[in-house]
């Protein structure tokens, strides 16, 4: 049988908990007046979550109204793009203060005991900015996955290939913003093989640069999965947080940014030694000889007396160690040396 846990009714905060009342005191008055300053706060809570949701809406439609600027560059209205920009940046700020209003509301939700009020009544819930349909991949199979990453790819790479050019987190961040399809999981794989593809081509420091991008967007993701929100909303959380970090928040990221680049190097080396030795297979497979032995193999094998012959290409000289040699030994010499293409029989007559 499963035990149940009851420490969730550990902190129940009722009218008639307090055992130590003076006589003198009308108990049926304190706990109403108990219960009504509990009513009051309640209500100051609610206002407070009012408030705070006027605020997202106000800001969300603030930013669709500038993006929708953003996208109208060659109308009359928005011949100042510049100050269009100042004003989105101003807006992540606000945004990041409601997501931090936001959190702290329900960290002080869930410490709050349960009263007689709220025992069987919904608590705060949690509204997701920009929350998306259809970008979850748990459902999906390998190959699904990797079609749908073929189709961002082929509509994003020179967005993605533009971050990953940039050189400071403002830039970054203001690129991410005005492009926020871009944060998720295919850029960060396109970033990681980008990064693997210039180590092979050694281009160590242009690998370096991308790889600081990639570990950007990583830790985008992995800020998303923390606070169990879309990625396209932390986009300005994560920038704000690494520009004003301490320094073990800092030394994170560096930390991983350098073993991100180590994990690169290593990966680049064992892709370019797959590819020598993918090449040498194929470079023998295309020497093979009629008989499928190759002929450097067989070359290498023969007697020091017969390596010769074939290396000076004398076949009078072939002849005579051929007669010098043992029959059974010659033989099977010579039939390797036929079936790796070394010697042909009857070339001159073929010619």
């Amino acid at each position: 049988m499963s035990v149940v846990d009851y420490s969730k009714w550990k902190d129940i905060e009722i009218s008639d908990d307090e055992d130590d009342i003076h006589p003198n005191i009308d108990t049926p008055s304190l706990f109403r007046w108990r219960h009504q300053a509990r009513v009051e706060r309640m209500a100051e809570k609610e206002q407070e979550l009012d408030k705070l949701k006027k605020e997202r809406d106000e800001y969300e439609n603030q930013v669709k109204v500038l993006k929708e600027k953003l996208k109208t560059k060659d109308s009359e209205e928005s011949t100042d793009m510049t100050k269009v920009k100042q004003a989105l940046l101003q807006l992540e700020k606000k945004g990041d203060e409601i997501c931090v209003k936001q959190k702290e509301m329900e960290k002080k939700e869930k410490l709050e005991p349960w009263n007689v009020d709220t025992i069987c009544s919904a608590g705060f819930s949690k509204t997701i900015i920009n929350n998306p349909e259809g970008r979850g991949t748990d459902d999906l199979s390998e190959e699904e996955k990797e079609k749908r990453m073929k189709e961002f790819v082929k509509k994003n790479e020179a967005k993605i290939k533009k971050y990953g050019m940039f050189r400071n987190f403002d830039d970054s961040r203001r690129y991410l913003m005005e492009h926020t399809d871009l944060a998720c999981e295919d850029t960060a794989n396109y970033l990681v093989v980008w990064c693997i593809n210039l180590q092979m081509e050694e281009k160590d420091d242009l690998m370096s640069h991308v790889a600081h991008q990639t570990i950007c967007m990583q830790f985008i993701l992995e800020l998303a999965k923390q606070l169990e929100r879309d990625p396209r909303s932390c986009i300005s959380a994560f920038f704000h947080r690494i520009q004003q970090a301490e320094e073990e928040y800092k030394k994170a990221f560096s930390d991983e940014l350098e073993g991100f680049k180590d994990r690169v190097r290593k990966r680049a080396e064992q892709k370019l030694e797959q590819l020598m030795k993918e090449a040498e297979e194929e470079e023998r497979q295309e020497r093979l000889g009629p008989g499928g032995l190759d002929p450097l193999e067989v070359l290498e094998a023969l007697p020091e007396e017969l390596k010769k012959c074939f290396e000076s290409q004398d076949v009078e000289l072939l002849q005579d160690t051929i007669a010098r040699m043992e029959p059974e030994v010659a033989t099977y010499h010579m039939k390797r040396c036929v079936d790796s293409g070394l010697w042909v029989p009857d070339a001159n007559k073929k010619e």
